[in-house]
């Protein structure tokens, strides 16, 4: 499939997840080359009278497009609860379990996606799979203690390595690192979920599980599916 073909299937997506955008919602955005053309399509339903409650974005950039369809963007903290977050995933396996973070934002996306009623992933079939696999995962971890993190990773053959912005670790918006792990396929995602969560030094991480509601996938035969958890 040639990048042309590409876009025209994330557009059809993206249009297909504006569509369960409706006035009154308090909206969830992420980021992401297809989700940017989300934020155009919603940008062309705010021309036709969609007024949302609230939005929260996951990401400056997003932040700024939104606003440039004169959309106001809140602080996560302003909201509640959001009723439905639309984002990307790099990896959404047959039971809904994910794997995001390849931007760096794991992080936010996970604070907003935690604060919201629905979650609908748009993605493309190459991110699919059977069971997580095919992509690292990201671990977010504070500088102060990074190095004993990125040992311990190492002795527990979890195959870690620096997420790299030229010759400089990448920094994330909060000012921590990334370790990205190479474990393909993970064997039991609810395992090291739990490892990682009660790592000390790690901020957060990039399994995505039991999240999502929804997928809105773009098929290279053209076929746009949308299936339901």
């Amino acid at each position: 499939m040639d990048k042309e073909e590409q876009d025209k299937l994330k557009k059809q997506a993206a249009v297909k997840a504006a569509e369960l955008v409706k006035s009154g919602m308090k909206l969830g955005v992420g980021t992401g080359s297809t989700v940017a053309l989300l934020i155009d399509e919603l940008g062309r339903k705010k021309e036709e009278g969609l007024d949302l409650d609230a939005v929260v974005t996951t990401s400056s950039r997003s932040k700024k497009q939104m606003e440039s369809y004169g959309f106001h963007v809140d602080d996560l903290n302003a909201v509640d609860q959001l009723d439905l977050t639309i984002d990307g995933a790099d990896r959404l396996a047959a039971n809904f379990d994910g794997i995001k973070g390849g931007g760096g934002a794991l992080t936010m996306e996970k604070n907003v996606a935690i604060n919201s009623r629905k979650i609908i992933w748009i993605v493309d079939e190459s991110k699919v799979v059977e069971r997580l696999s095919g992509f690292p995962l990201p671990v977010e971890v504070l500088p102060v203690s990074c190095e004993q993190n990125f040992r311990l990773f190492q002795a527990e053959g979890l195959n870690p390595q620096w997420r790299m912005a030229g010759n400089e670790r990448f920094v994330t918006h909060y000012g921590n690192f990334i370790i990205d792990l190479n474990i393909d396929p993970i064997p039991v995602p609810s395992g090291l979920a739990d490892y990682l969560d009660h790592t000390v030094g790690v901020v957060e991480h990039g399994l995505f599980l039991g999240m999502c509601d929804e997928a809105i996938i773009a098929h290279s035969n053209g076929e746009i599916e949308d299936r339901k958890k």
